[in-house]
């Protein structure tokens, strides 16, 4: 009985020694984290950084209470929100409202904390008149202690919103310096609407948020961007030089403008869009509008499709001009803007493949354009934000075909495109329904 009672007793010791091991472990953990929060952002006053906080765990973490409590009255409050099961805080700074200071590198030292800077290509002035962009800042990690905090700048572009680059490491960086693969920002280049910022105190310490942090956290998981390919635009130009003529140049300009009010009312309507046929070629192939194709084609999911889409559009200025199929099968609007039209072609999912359809209005007939499924990424045409597909070659080709980058001016819709199928004839008694012409 003895025995049994020492067994017991010294597992009983050793449970409770790990306990209190781990408890402290925890406890430093947080210290670490909180002491290097305090740190950091002691810089970011010294040197006004206009920094707010992005960290996905961390915001995942507030609710709107926690948001309005400031919990500054405690001596010294727990760290509940910064301090996750993570070696890492993300903030972002704003670029454009920041000049950069070389002296962060010393002044970071003094306070023991270890710098590394990422530095790439500015795509802002990168263009198929000069290749060459000046570098700047994209990321900076400050490490303590193997604890990092990590702040990526976010630039403001021509379309009026917030763009940031990848994080891509040089040859002689160490790449042991920070989880790299771990961190939410620097897979791939993103973009992002402005956000509304609020001041407020998380445990204990004065940050600022995007105010609508769950808004944030939704374009975060779709943030991915992708830049005009200049130098293949380039070299396309120079196979095949650019139409400078008054009427390509009239036109793309009413394109652009077409363009952009689609935009804002689709945007006002919460229906997300692509650019699609014509209008998507154009962007990846020579970063522009293709000036002979004579419309703007945008894509859109069935699934977000609305009755007031047509309501919405001429409130606009933007009357009917077609509507053909229906929202199970086939569907697709066009309005005429400015001697322009919008084409919206609706996408249906059908296994490992989405289609659009199209209608021939004198006959009846049918056709489907098949497309291998796709994810979407942001990127800027004509200093606009728009989504194309992440895929965009896969899908290009499949339109166009494998030379796509040859341009071809005679185009018939129902038999040039690689991806057209026949898809039957819409019965005489539905055409009143599903061939309406304006």
């Amino acid at each position: 009985m003895a025995r049994i009672n020492r067994t017991f007793v010294l597992t009983l010791l050793i449970a409770a020694s790990s306990i209190f091991l781990l408890f402290q472990l925890f406890n430093y953990r947080q210290y670490s984290s909180k002491h290097l929060l305090k740190k950091f952002l002691g810089l970011v006053h010294k040197f006004k950084l206009p920094v707010f906080l992005v960290d996905t765990a961390s915001l995942n973490l507030l609710s709107q209470d926690a948001v309005l409590y400031r919990d500054s009255q405690l001596k010294e409050p727990h760290c509940s929100f910064l301090c996750t099961h993570r070696d890492f805080t993300t903030f972002a700074l704003l670029g454009n409202l920041w000049k950069y200071d070389a002296a962060l590198l010393d002044a970071a030292a003094e306070r023991g904390l270890e710098l590394l800077e990422i530095h790439g290509k500015d795509p802002r002035l990168n263009s198929m008149d000069d290749l060459t962009a000046k570098e700047i800042p994209l990321h900076f990690l400050f490490r303590f202690n193997s604890r990092l905090v990590h702040v990526v700048v976010l630039y403001e572009r021509s379309g009026k919103y917030l763009w940031h680059g990848p994080l891509r490491l040089k040859g002689s960086t160490d790449r042991t310096y920070a989880p790299f693969a771990k961190l939410d920002f620097g897979r791939h280049a993103g973009a992002y609407d402005r956000p509304e910022l609020i001041l407020t105190t998380l445990d204990g310490l004065d940050v600022r948020i995007p105010k609508n942090y769950t808004h944030f956290l939704l374009e975060h998981s779709s943030s991915r961007f992708l830049e005009c390919r200049c130098r293949e635009a380039k070299a396309f130009y120079q196979a095949y030089p650019e139409d400078t003529s008054t009427e390509a140049m009239d036109f793309r300009m009413r394109a652009k403008s077409l363009l952009h009010l689609a935009s804002k009312v689709l945007s006002v309507l919460g229906v997300p869009f692509w650019l699609s046929s014509g209008t998507c070629l154009g962007w990846y192939r020579q970063c522009n509008i293709i000036p002979y194709s004579k419309d703007v084609d945008l894509g859109i999911w069935i699934k977000d499709y609305r009755h007031d889409f047509t309501q919405a559009f001429q409130k606009d200025g933007l009357p009917v001009k077609h509507k053909f199929g229906k929202v199970e099968d086939s569907l697709e609007l066009s309005f005429q803007g400015n001697d322009v039209k919008l084409d919206i072609f609706f996408f249906y999912d059908e296994g490992d493949v989405v289609w659009n359809g199209g209608t021939q209005a004198k006959s009846g007939r049918k056709f489907k354009y098949v497309f291998p499924r796709f994810n979407l990424c942001w990127t800027e045409l004509m200093e606009l934000k728009v989504r194309v597909p992440c895929e965009t070659e896969d899908y290009v080709m499949a339109n166009y075909g494998p030379n796509w980058n040859v341009p071809v001016k005679t185009w018939d819709w129902k038999t040039s495109p690689f991806n057209v199928q026949e898809n039957g004839v819409w019965p005489v008694r539905e055409w009143d329904d599903v061939i309406q012409v304006y």
